[in-house]
């Protein structure tokens, strides 16, 4: 069964908070040295990935009871804020990348292999498996995901330089420790009831 506000809820938690990631500027990176296309497709198939185990992780969780699972998700959603709110700004690190013509292959796989490893433990990969736990619902929350993720990953191919020049990081992550701020406050709520 398929919801279309859960996964629209998926999708607008994960969307800013993968905006500020360091996967994502791996990813610019590999989008100014490669055809944007091997790269997007590489990332995206990475993230596909991700989102499938953080949906099973979030299914585990399910088997918890109720109130273990809603005591699990609501320090998670406060944790993934206090990381995005308190943190600091990492430097993005540089991508080593062969010179040279390089196969459309090559670069699909070096942009798979670049977000797959940056991705584990994520605080998008958390989220995820958050909403999954909290709605029960692992398809809607997988697709959520996914197009929020495979979206980030296109725009910053896309915009990439002119989206970095006008929308400064530390406002993006800001706003992705505020809303899972949020999502904290109401599941202690709802814990609490």
């Amino acid at each position: 069964m398929f919801s279309v506000t859960t996964a629209l809820v998926t999708f607008v938690v994960i969307f800013p908070a993968e905006l500020p990631d360091k996967s994502l500027l791996a990813s610019l990176v590999l989008g100014t040295r490669f055809r944007s296309l091997p790269v997007w497709l590489g990332a995206s198939s990475a993230f596909v990935v991700h989102v499938v185990i953080a949906v099973a992780a979030g299914g585990l969780l399910r088997l918890l009871p109720s109130t273990a699972v809603d005591i699990v998700v609501t320090v998670l959603f406060a944790i993934g804020a206090a990381v995005l709110l308190l943190g600091r700004e990492e430097p993005a690190e540089d991508v080593d990348v062969p010179a040279g013509s390089v196969s459309s292959g090559r670069m699909f796989w070096t942009s798979f292999g670049v977000v797959f490893v940056g991705e584990w433990g994520d605080i998008t990969q958390l989220a995820t498996a958050n909403l999954a736990a909290r709605y029960d619902d692992p398809v809607s929350v997988g697709i959520g995901a996914g197009l929020a993720l495979i979206s980030v990953a296109g725009l910053v191919l896309l915009a990439g330089n002119r989206l970095l020049r006008r929308v400064p990081l530390a406002l993006v992550r800001r706003g992705a420790g505020l809303l899972l701020a949020l999502l904290a406050v109401i599941s202690l709520v709802q814990l609490l009831r």
